[in-house]
Protein backbone atom coordinates (compact mmCIF):
# COMPACT_ATOMS: atom_id res chain seq x y z
CA UNK A 1 0.00 0.00 0.00
CA UNK A 2 1.06 3.52 -1.01
CA UNK A 3 0.88 5.08 2.24
CA UNK A 4 2.62 5.30 5.41
CA UNK A 5 0.47 6.45 8.50
CA UNK A 6 1.92 7.04 11.86
CA UNK A 7 -0.04 6.77 14.62
CA UNK A 8 -0.65 6.14 18.46
CA UNK A 9 -2.13 3.34 19.74
CA UNK A 10 -5.90 2.87 18.90
CA UNK A 11 -6.97 3.50 22.34
CA UNK A 12 -4.78 6.96 22.93
CA UNK A 13 -7.26 8.51 20.50
CA UNK A 14 -10.64 6.71 21.90
CA UNK A 15 -9.68 7.84 25.04
CA UNK A 16 -9.25 11.19 24.08
CA UNK A 17 -12.55 11.70 22.49
CA UNK A 18 -14.44 9.75 24.90
CA UNK A 19 -12.94 12.54 27.09
CA UNK A 20 -13.97 15.37 24.92
CA UNK A 21 -17.20 14.43 24.31
CA UNK A 22 -17.31 14.10 28.23
CA UNK A 23 -16.04 17.49 28.95
CA UNK A 24 -18.52 19.07 26.13
CA UNK A 25 -21.35 17.55 27.59
CA UNK A 26 -24.22 18.46 25.05
CA UNK A 27 -24.35 18.98 20.82
CA UNK A 28 -22.25 17.90 18.19
CA UNK A 29 -18.61 18.45 17.80
CA UNK A 30 -17.37 18.78 14.42
CA UNK A 31 -13.65 18.39 13.80
CA UNK A 32 -12.33 19.50 10.13
CA UNK A 33 -9.46 17.71 9.19
CA UNK A 34 -7.97 19.70 5.73
CA UNK A 35 -7.87 19.52 1.89
CA UNK A 36 -5.09 19.86 -0.53
CA UNK A 37 -4.50 23.50 -0.74
CA UNK A 38 -3.55 24.77 -4.37
CA UNK A 39 -0.18 26.60 -5.04
CA UNK A 40 -0.76 27.95 -8.51
CA UNK A 41 -2.96 25.62 -10.77
CA UNK A 42 -5.60 23.08 -9.46
CA UNK A 43 -3.29 19.75 -9.33
CA UNK A 44 0.37 21.98 -7.87
CA UNK A 45 -0.68 21.97 -4.35
CA UNK A 46 1.42 22.93 -1.24
CA UNK A 47 2.76 20.22 0.81
CA UNK A 48 -0.68 18.86 2.70
CA UNK A 49 -0.58 19.53 6.49
CA UNK A 50 -3.47 18.06 8.64
CA UNK A 51 -4.87 19.82 11.11
CA UNK A 52 -3.73 19.18 14.42
CA UNK A 53 -6.76 19.44 16.33
CA UNK A 54 -7.84 16.10 14.22
CA UNK A 55 -4.71 14.96 14.48
CA UNK A 56 -4.91 14.72 17.78
CA UNK A 57 -8.44 12.80 18.16
CA UNK A 58 -8.43 10.82 14.98
CA UNK A 59 -4.71 10.61 14.40
CA UNK A 60 -5.48 9.91 10.22
CA UNK A 61 -2.75 11.99 7.98
CA UNK A 62 -4.76 12.46 4.76
CA UNK A 63 -6.50 15.15 3.32
CA UNK A 64 -10.35 15.32 3.13
CA UNK A 65 -11.45 13.92 6.10
CA UNK A 66 -13.89 15.34 8.91
CA UNK A 67 -15.03 14.12 12.29
CA UNK A 68 -18.31 14.26 14.28
CA UNK A 69 -18.73 13.32 17.55
CA UNK A 70 -22.26 13.06 18.77
CA UNK A 71 -21.70 13.73 22.66
CA UNK A 72 -25.40 12.94 23.93
CA UNK A 73 -25.52 9.36 21.83
CA UNK A 74 -21.74 8.53 21.89
CA UNK A 75 -21.76 8.32 17.87
CA UNK A 76 -18.53 8.69 16.16
CA UNK A 77 -18.78 9.05 12.31
CA UNK A 78 -15.71 9.59 10.21
CA UNK A 79 -16.91 11.29 6.79
CA UNK A 80 -14.66 11.00 4.00
CA UNK A 81 -14.33 9.83 0.35
CA UNK A 82 -13.74 6.52 -1.42
CA UNK A 83 -10.77 6.10 -3.54
CA UNK A 84 -12.22 5.04 -6.91
CA UNK A 85 -9.77 4.18 -9.86
CA UNK A 86 -8.83 7.39 -11.22
CA UNK A 87 -7.04 8.33 -7.87
CA UNK A 88 -5.22 4.62 -7.34
CA UNK A 89 -3.80 5.28 -10.92
CA UNK A 90 -2.09 8.27 -9.29
CA UNK A 91 -1.49 7.13 -6.14
CA UNK A 92 -1.51 3.53 -5.46
CA UNK A 93 -4.02 1.50 -3.45
CA UNK A 94 -5.31 3.51 -0.41
CA UNK A 95 -7.22 2.23 2.50
CA UNK A 96 -11.10 2.14 2.20
CA UNK A 97 -12.67 4.90 4.81
CA UNK A 98 -13.54 1.87 7.14
CA UNK A 99 -10.02 0.61 7.14
CA UNK A 100 -9.24 4.14 8.16
CA UNK A 101 -12.08 4.38 10.89
CA UNK A 102 -10.85 0.92 12.40
CA UNK A 103 -7.30 2.57 12.79
CA UNK A 104 -8.49 4.79 15.25
CA UNK A 105 -10.95 2.93 17.03
CA UNK A 106 -13.97 5.00 15.04
CA UNK A 107 -17.50 3.39 14.79
CA UNK A 108 -19.06 4.28 12.06
CA UNK A 109 -18.32 6.53 8.19
CA UNK A 110 -19.99 7.77 6.01
CA UNK A 111 -19.27 10.23 2.70
CA UNK A 112 -18.22 13.50 3.04
CA UNK A 113 -21.06 15.04 0.25
CA UNK A 114 -23.40 13.95 3.11
CA UNK A 115 -21.92 16.20 5.42
CA UNK A 116 -23.25 19.23 4.84
CA UNK A 117 -26.95 17.82 5.20
CA UNK A 118 -25.87 15.87 8.82
CA UNK A 119 -25.06 19.33 9.96
CA UNK A 120 -28.43 20.92 8.54
CA UNK A 121 -30.55 18.76 10.15
CA UNK A 122 -28.67 19.20 13.52
CA UNK A 123 -29.13 22.46 13.43
CA UNK A 124 -32.82 22.47 12.29
CA UNK A 125 -33.26 20.44 15.19
CA UNK A 126 -31.96 22.55 17.81
CA UNK A 127 -28.67 21.10 18.26
CA UNK A 128 -25.64 23.05 19.15
CA UNK A 129 -22.87 22.35 16.89
CA UNK A 130 -19.41 23.35 18.18
CA UNK A 131 -16.72 24.16 15.68
CA UNK A 132 -13.24 25.90 16.18
CA UNK A 133 -12.13 28.57 14.51
CA UNK A 134 -11.23 27.61 11.07
CA UNK A 135 -8.51 29.39 9.71
CA UNK A 136 -8.09 27.76 6.05
CA UNK A 137 -10.45 29.39 3.62
CA UNK A 138 -11.45 26.58 2.38
CA UNK A 139 -12.87 25.11 5.58
CA UNK A 140 -14.39 28.63 6.30
CA UNK A 141 -16.22 28.56 2.83
CA UNK A 142 -18.01 25.03 3.57
CA UNK A 143 -18.39 25.98 6.85
CA UNK A 144 -20.44 29.51 5.82
CA UNK A 145 -22.47 26.89 3.68
CA UNK A 146 -23.22 24.31 5.74
CA UNK A 147 -24.03 26.28 8.65
CA UNK A 148 -25.40 29.25 6.41
CA UNK A 149 -23.85 32.35 7.97
CA UNK A 150 -22.01 34.58 5.77
CA UNK A 151 -17.92 33.67 6.00
CA UNK A 152 -16.95 36.70 7.91
CA UNK A 153 -20.03 35.77 10.59
CA UNK A 154 -18.17 32.23 11.37
CA UNK A 155 -16.17 33.82 14.09
CA UNK A 156 -19.37 34.20 15.75
CA UNK A 157 -20.72 30.47 15.77
CA UNK A 158 -17.50 29.76 16.98
CA UNK A 159 -17.67 27.22 20.31
CA UNK A 160 -15.77 28.64 23.18
CA UNK A 161 -16.75 25.44 25.39
CA UNK A 162 -15.16 22.95 22.39
CA UNK A 163 -11.84 25.67 22.14
CA UNK A 164 -11.88 25.61 26.13
CA UNK A 165 -12.03 21.43 25.92
CA UNK A 166 -9.59 21.05 23.41
CA UNK A 167 -6.75 23.02 25.36
CA UNK A 168 -7.64 21.77 28.66
CA UNK A 169 -6.44 18.57 26.64
CA UNK A 170 -3.66 19.21 24.49
CA UNK A 171 -1.76 21.84 26.65
CA UNK A 172 -0.44 18.68 28.88
CA UNK A 173 1.85 16.18 27.13
CA UNK A 174 1.14 12.48 27.75
CA UNK A 175 3.71 10.43 27.75
CA UNK A 176 3.61 9.56 24.23
CA UNK A 177 3.84 12.82 22.93
CA UNK A 178 6.72 13.89 25.06
CA UNK A 179 8.70 10.72 23.32
CA UNK A 180 7.61 11.97 19.97
CA UNK A 181 8.94 15.61 21.31
CA UNK A 182 12.02 14.41 22.22
CA UNK A 183 12.91 12.96 18.86
CA UNK A 184 11.62 16.05 17.02
CA UNK A 185 13.95 18.01 19.43
CA UNK A 186 16.71 16.01 18.46
CA UNK A 187 16.47 16.15 15.07
CA UNK A 188 16.32 20.31 15.61
CA UNK A 189 19.77 19.31 17.19
CA UNK A 190 21.17 17.33 14.01
CA UNK A 191 19.81 20.18 12.38
CA UNK A 192 22.04 22.93 13.65
CA UNK A 193 24.98 21.25 13.95
CA UNK A 194 24.79 20.77 10.45
CA UNK A 195 24.44 24.75 10.21
CA UNK A 196 27.72 24.87 12.68
CA UNK A 197 29.53 22.78 11.06
CA UNK A 198 28.97 23.40 7.56
CA UNK A 199 29.64 27.60 6.95
CA UNK A 200 31.98 28.71 6.17
CA UNK A 201 33.38 32.72 5.11
CA UNK A 202 32.27 33.18 1.67
CA UNK A 203 29.16 31.04 1.47
CA UNK A 204 25.06 32.32 0.73
CA UNK A 205 22.59 31.76 3.82
CA UNK A 206 20.97 29.55 1.55
CA UNK A 207 23.48 27.06 0.92
CA UNK A 208 23.25 27.25 4.69
CA UNK A 209 19.76 26.94 4.79
CA UNK A 210 19.34 23.77 2.42
CA UNK A 211 21.82 21.66 4.40
CA UNK A 212 19.59 22.67 7.82
CA UNK A 213 16.28 21.77 5.90
CA UNK A 214 18.15 18.55 4.61
CA UNK A 215 18.59 17.03 7.76
CA UNK A 216 14.88 17.31 8.53
CA UNK A 217 13.56 15.92 5.79
CA UNK A 218 16.58 12.97 5.76
CA UNK A 219 15.13 11.97 9.14
CA UNK A 220 11.41 10.89 7.49
CA UNK A 221 9.79 14.57 9.07
CA UNK A 222 10.25 17.79 7.86
CA UNK A 223 10.58 21.34 8.72
CA UNK A 224 7.98 22.67 12.08
CA UNK A 225 8.39 26.20 10.58
CA UNK A 226 10.37 28.22 7.84
CA UNK A 227 13.92 28.23 8.56
CA UNK A 228 15.34 31.77 9.88
CA UNK A 229 18.87 31.67 8.92
CA UNK A 230 20.68 34.72 8.53
CA UNK A 231 23.28 37.62 9.15
CA UNK A 232 20.33 40.02 10.29
CA UNK A 233 19.46 38.58 13.35
CA UNK A 234 17.76 41.77 14.76
CA UNK A 235 15.23 40.59 12.15
CA UNK A 236 13.01 38.67 14.36
CA UNK A 237 11.37 36.47 11.51
CA UNK A 238 13.72 37.25 8.91
CA UNK A 239 13.24 34.22 5.64
CA UNK A 240 15.16 35.84 2.85
CA UNK A 241 18.71 34.16 2.07
CA UNK A 242 20.57 36.17 -0.15
CA UNK A 243 23.32 37.36 1.72
CA UNK A 244 27.03 36.01 1.80
CA UNK A 245 28.72 34.94 5.11
CA UNK A 246 31.60 36.69 5.96
CA UNK A 247 34.32 36.54 8.67
CA UNK A 248 33.26 39.00 11.50
CA UNK A 249 28.97 38.27 10.84
CA UNK A 250 27.10 35.99 13.29
CA UNK A 251 24.64 34.00 11.93
CA UNK A 252 21.32 33.25 13.89
CA UNK A 253 19.73 30.24 12.93
CA UNK A 254 16.11 29.68 14.30
CA UNK A 255 15.25 26.06 12.96
CA UNK A 256 13.56 22.96 13.87
CA UNK A 257 11.97 19.31 12.59
CA UNK A 258 8.71 18.09 12.63
CA UNK A 259 8.43 14.75 12.78
CA UNK A 260 5.99 12.11 10.76
CA UNK A 261 3.46 12.25 13.57
CA UNK A 262 3.95 16.40 13.10
CA UNK A 263 5.24 16.57 16.55
CA UNK A 264 7.42 20.14 16.65
CA UNK A 265 11.10 21.02 17.92
CA UNK A 266 12.16 24.70 18.00
CA UNK A 267 15.87 25.88 18.74
CA UNK A 268 18.06 28.62 18.07
CA UNK A 269 21.89 29.02 17.94
CA UNK A 270 23.83 32.00 16.94
CA UNK A 271 27.00 31.22 15.95
CA UNK A 272 30.04 33.22 14.24
CA UNK A 273 31.24 32.66 10.46
CA UNK A 274 34.83 32.79 11.64
CA UNK A 275 36.33 30.13 14.34
CA UNK A 276 35.23 33.03 17.05
CA UNK A 277 33.45 35.43 18.37
CA UNK A 278 34.54 38.86 18.31
CA UNK A 279 35.44 40.04 21.71
CA UNK A 280 31.59 42.33 21.59
CA UNK A 281 29.99 39.39 20.41
CA UNK A 282 31.21 37.21 23.10
CA UNK A 283 30.08 39.67 25.73
CA UNK A 284 27.07 40.29 24.50
CA UNK A 285 26.74 36.01 23.70
CA UNK A 286 27.21 35.28 27.19
CA UNK A 287 24.75 38.43 28.82
CA UNK A 288 21.41 36.07 26.40
CA UNK A 289 23.24 32.76 27.80
CA UNK A 290 23.04 34.00 31.22
CA UNK A 291 18.95 35.23 30.64
CA UNK A 292 18.53 31.60 29.60
CA UNK A 293 19.82 29.78 31.95
CA UNK A 294 18.51 32.03 34.63
CA UNK A 295 15.04 31.25 33.14
CA UNK A 296 15.27 27.85 32.72
CA UNK A 297 16.38 27.32 36.68
CA UNK A 298 12.91 28.99 37.41
CA UNK A 299 10.47 26.52 35.39
CA UNK A 300 8.45 24.57 37.97
CA UNK A 301 4.82 24.17 38.30
CA UNK A 302 2.82 26.98 39.44
CA UNK A 303 5.02 30.04 38.61
CA UNK A 304 3.73 32.07 36.02
CA UNK A 305 5.66 32.12 33.09
CA UNK A 306 5.26 36.35 32.78
CA UNK A 307 7.42 36.46 35.81
CA UNK A 308 9.92 33.64 34.26
CA UNK A 309 9.83 36.38 31.00
CA UNK A 310 10.27 39.37 33.62
CA UNK A 311 13.08 37.52 35.39
CA UNK A 312 14.78 36.77 32.35
CA UNK A 313 14.19 40.29 31.06
CA UNK A 314 15.90 41.53 33.88
CA UNK A 315 18.79 39.38 33.80
CA UNK A 316 19.16 41.07 30.46
CA UNK A 317 19.25 44.11 31.83
CA UNK A 318 21.79 42.94 34.28
CA UNK A 319 24.56 41.98 31.61
CA UNK A 320 24.12 44.81 29.65
CA UNK A 321 24.61 47.02 32.61
CA UNK A 322 28.14 45.56 32.79
CA UNK A 323 28.70 46.41 28.95
CA UNK A 324 27.80 50.44 30.17
CA UNK A 325 24.24 49.97 27.31
CA UNK A 326 22.10 50.99 30.07
CA UNK A 327 22.23 52.45 34.13
CA UNK A 328 19.94 52.47 36.69
CA UNK A 329 18.60 49.21 38.68
CA UNK A 330 17.58 46.30 36.80
CA UNK A 331 14.38 45.69 38.01
CA UNK A 332 13.37 49.61 38.05
CA UNK A 333 14.65 49.76 34.31
CA UNK A 334 12.51 46.65 33.57
CA UNK A 335 9.11 47.90 35.08
CA UNK A 336 9.63 51.27 33.12
CA UNK A 337 10.13 48.96 29.51
CA UNK A 338 13.98 49.48 29.08
CA UNK A 339 14.45 46.23 27.99
CA UNK A 340 11.68 46.61 24.96
CA UNK A 341 14.99 48.34 23.19
CA UNK A 342 16.45 45.11 23.39
CA UNK A 343 14.33 42.35 23.80
CA UNK A 344 10.76 43.27 21.99
CA UNK A 345 9.47 40.03 21.49
CA UNK A 346 8.09 37.08 24.04
CA UNK A 347 10.47 34.92 26.22
CA UNK A 348 8.62 31.65 24.67
CA UNK A 349 5.42 29.72 23.52
CA UNK A 350 4.18 26.53 23.80
CA UNK A 351 5.00 23.85 21.80
CA UNK A 352 3.25 20.72 20.21
CA UNK A 353 1.46 19.73 17.33
CA UNK A 354 2.37 23.01 16.45
CA UNK A 355 5.00 24.69 16.81
CA UNK A 356 3.17 28.14 18.50
CA UNK A 357 0.93 25.09 20.41
CA UNK A 358 -2.73 25.69 19.49
CA UNK A 359 -2.10 29.11 18.35
CA UNK A 360 -5.29 28.68 15.87
CA UNK A 361 -7.31 28.24 19.14
CA UNK A 362 -6.58 32.00 20.53
CA UNK A 363 -3.27 32.74 22.10
CA UNK A 364 -5.68 34.64 25.20
CA UNK A 365 -7.53 31.02 26.18
CA UNK A 366 -3.34 29.29 25.33
CA UNK A 367 -1.17 31.30 27.17
CA UNK A 368 -3.32 33.32 29.52
CA UNK A 369 -6.63 32.71 32.10
CA UNK A 370 -9.66 34.20 32.80
CA UNK A 371 -7.53 36.06 35.74
CA UNK A 372 -4.19 36.50 33.70
CA UNK A 373 -5.05 38.64 30.39
CA UNK A 374 -2.36 39.89 27.82
CA UNK A 375 -0.78 43.29 27.95
CA UNK A 376 -1.29 45.80 25.15
CA UNK A 377 2.70 47.42 25.94
CA UNK A 378 5.06 47.20 23.70
CA UNK A 379 7.14 44.38 24.25
CA UNK A 380 4.37 42.60 26.43
CA UNK A 381 2.05 42.32 23.94
CA UNK A 382 4.14 39.75 22.42
CA UNK A 383 4.39 37.44 25.16
CA UNK A 384 2.63 34.47 23.99
CA UNK A 385 2.99 32.70 27.34
CA UNK A 386 1.95 34.06 30.56
CA UNK A 387 0.03 31.79 32.17
CA UNK A 388 1.09 29.29 35.36
CA UNK A 389 2.93 26.39 34.33
CA UNK A 390 1.30 22.58 35.15
CA UNK A 391 3.25 19.56 34.22
CA UNK A 392 2.93 18.55 31.15
CA UNK A 393 3.76 21.84 29.57
CA UNK A 394 6.25 22.18 26.79
CA UNK A 395 7.37 25.37 25.65
CA UNK A 396 10.45 27.32 24.66
CA UNK A 397 12.55 29.62 26.33
CA UNK A 398 14.25 32.34 23.93
CA UNK A 399 15.72 35.00 25.71
CA UNK A 400 17.75 37.43 22.84
CA UNK A 401 19.06 40.81 22.32
CA UNK A 402 18.30 42.59 19.25
CA UNK A 403 19.96 45.85 18.44
CA UNK A 404 17.76 47.44 15.77
CA UNK A 405 18.46 50.99 13.96
CA UNK A 406 15.15 52.14 13.60
CA UNK A 407 13.77 51.73 16.62
CA UNK A 408 17.04 52.90 18.56
CA UNK A 409 16.67 56.27 16.08
CA UNK A 410 12.55 56.18 16.81
CA UNK A 411 13.62 56.16 21.04
CA UNK A 412 17.07 58.71 20.81
CA UNK A 413 14.21 60.88 19.23
CA UNK A 414 11.45 60.90 22.15
CA UNK A 415 14.38 60.94 24.96
CA UNK A 416 12.98 57.77 26.24
CA UNK A 417 13.82 56.77 29.01
CA UNK A 418 17.48 58.33 28.80
CA UNK A 419 17.81 57.89 32.80
CA UNK A 420 18.33 54.28 32.12
CA UNK A 421 19.61 54.19 28.49
CA UNK A 422 23.02 55.24 27.58
CA UNK A 423 22.00 56.44 23.64
CA UNK A 424 25.95 57.40 23.33
CA UNK A 425 27.12 53.98 23.91
CA UNK A 426 24.34 52.24 22.17
CA UNK A 427 25.64 54.38 18.96
CA UNK A 428 28.27 52.18 18.94
CA UNK A 429 26.43 49.33 18.32
CA UNK A 430 24.53 49.96 15.96
CA UNK A 431 25.14 47.69 13.41
CA UNK A 432 25.80 45.08 16.05
CA UNK A 433 22.56 42.56 15.06
CA UNK A 434 20.95 39.94 16.74
CA UNK A 435 21.78 37.37 19.15
CA UNK A 436 19.23 34.40 20.51
CA UNK A 437 19.24 31.27 22.07
CA UNK A 438 16.63 28.93 22.60
CA UNK A 439 16.22 25.41 23.79
CA UNK A 440 13.01 23.43 24.68
CA UNK A 441 11.77 22.46 28.20
CA UNK A 442 8.93 20.40 29.77
CA UNK A 443 7.72 21.13 33.00
CA UNK A 444 7.88 17.93 35.36
CA UNK A 445 6.01 17.56 38.96
CA UNK A 446 9.28 19.15 40.69
CA UNK A 447 10.81 21.45 37.91
CA UNK A 448 11.80 20.91 34.26
CA UNK A 449 13.74 18.91 32.05
CA UNK A 450 15.30 20.14 28.45
CA UNK A 451 14.09 17.98 25.69
CA UNK A 452 16.46 15.85 22.95
CA UNK A 453 20.41 15.83 22.98
CA UNK A 454 22.92 18.03 23.78
CA UNK A 455 23.64 21.12 21.50
CA UNK A 456 26.37 23.05 21.95
CA UNK A 457 25.50 26.75 23.95
CA UNK A 458 28.62 27.78 25.82
CA UNK A 459 30.88 30.11 23.56
CA UNK A 460 33.64 27.51 24.16
CA UNK A 461 31.14 24.63 23.03
CA UNK A 462 30.08 26.93 20.01
CA UNK A 463 33.84 27.60 19.01
CA UNK A 464 34.55 24.18 19.48
CA UNK A 465 32.37 22.92 16.37
CA UNK A 466 33.65 25.77 14.25
CA UNK A 467 37.25 25.05 14.27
Amino acid sequence: MNMHLHLFDKLVYSKRRKQLTANVGKGLILLMGNEDSSMNYADNTYPFRQDSTFLYYAGIDIAGLALVLDTESGEEILFGREAGIDDIIWTGPLPSLQDLADMVAVGKTRAYAQLGDVLKQAKAAGRQIHILPPYRPENKIKLAEWLDVPVAALTGVVSLELIKAVIAQRECKDADEITEMERAVSVSVDMHMAAMKYTRPGMKEYEIAAKVEEVALAAGGRLSYPTILTINGQVLHNHSYGNTVQEGHMILCDAGAETAMHYAGDLTRTFPVGKQFTNRQREMYQVVLDSLDHAASLLKPGIQYKEVHTQASIKLIEGLKTLNLVKGDPAEAVAAGVHTLFFQCGLGHMIGLDVHDMEDLGEQYVGYSETLKKSTAFGWKSLRLGRELKPGFVLTVEPGIYIIPELIDRWVAEKKLSNFVDYNTLATYRDFGGIRIEDNFVITETGSRRLGKDLPKTIAEVEAVRQ
